[in-house]
């Protein structure tokens, strides 16, 4: 990320020193004024696989304010964490361009920006718990954000309109699948959540295999596909994830751990746990 030169955004001269009592007494009601320094995310997409007429088309970064005081009381307040969306609100706020919103940010720009914000908040530390691949052991390690890096995607990977073609191994089956927005990552979730309320199957898998498949075979009938996702064979259930994961513009969050128990070293996957934007609360 580029931090701007908040100096000159402050109106102060380096050259000259000033007290914080001259500073307030510069005003003339004697209030301090502060305006909040901002820095620049850049997009894993580039801006390169939304429509034409979106606010987020072809841009390569977005410019966001630093966290302040404000953004943790969006964070802890009771109501918006009970509906899921204090995060989404406190990204909102940050936002200087108020023709973007994050619901339609596809989700690895998002992702980028909720780290971003994290870092302009809390640092670059983050401390929290994971678990060994090879032994299990459980134990707190302190991962650094900034060695976060946005993975590199071939373009060809994907159409311009972002849609990514498969051809699955088992069925043969041509697959066209679309890449996910906020909003998206949203309806999933609370269909997770009506779910769970009703006592139902969760489906994870399948539900979102439904969410990211637009087509199978040229067919783009709802029921059509759900059927072909419910039926489909494991092989290629798998194959399918693992391809459209290689080429879905995100962050790279896979990071390497040494275990404090067997000493043996592995790539996990950070976990973004309650400890991300609420840290020793």
């Amino acid at each position: 990320m580029t931090l701007r030169n908040n100096e000159e955004r402050l109106g102060i001269n380096p050259t000259q020193q000033s007290t914080v009592e001259e500073v307030m007494n510069s005003s003339n009601d004697n209030k301090l004024s502060i305006a909040s320094p901002t820095d620049f995310v850049e997009l894993p997409s580039k801006g390169k696989y939304y429509p034409s007429d979106s606010s987020l088309k072809d841009k390569e970064s977005l410019e966001f304010r630093y966290m302040t005081a404000r953004q943790e009381d969006i964070l802890t307040n009771k109501s918006l964490l009970k509906k899921g969306i204090a995060i989404d609100r406190m990204l909102q706020s940050l936002l200087l361009d108020s023709k973007v919103h994050v619901d339609d940010m596809l989700v690895g720009d998002k992702n980028a920006f909720v780290i971003a914000a994290r870092i302009s908040g809390y640092g670059t530390e983050y401390s929290t718990k994971v678990a060994c691949p090879t032994c299990d052991n459980k134990f707190n390690f302190v991962f650094n954000l900034e060695e976060i890096k946005n993975k590199e995607i071939e373009e060809n990977m994907l159409n311009e309109n972002g849609i990514i073609s498969l051809i699955l191994p088992r069925t043969n089956a041509n697959v066209e699948c679309k890449l996910l927005t906020g909003k998206d990552e949203k309806l999933l979730s609370q269909l997770l959540e009506s779910k769970r309320r009703k006592n139902l199957p969760d489906n994870l898998l399948t539900d979102q295999l439904k969410a990211i498949i637009i087509s199978v075979n040229g067919d783009t009938d709802t029921s059509s596909i759900n059927s072909f996702v419910n039926n489909m064979p494991a092989s290629d259930s798998r194959y399918l994830r693992v391809e459209y994961y290689k080429r879905v513009p995100d962050v790279d969050m896979n990071m390497s751990v040494t275990c404090t128990q067997c000493d043996d070293t592995q790539e996990v996957i950070m976990p973004l746990g309650a400890e991300f934007f609420w840290p020793q609360r």
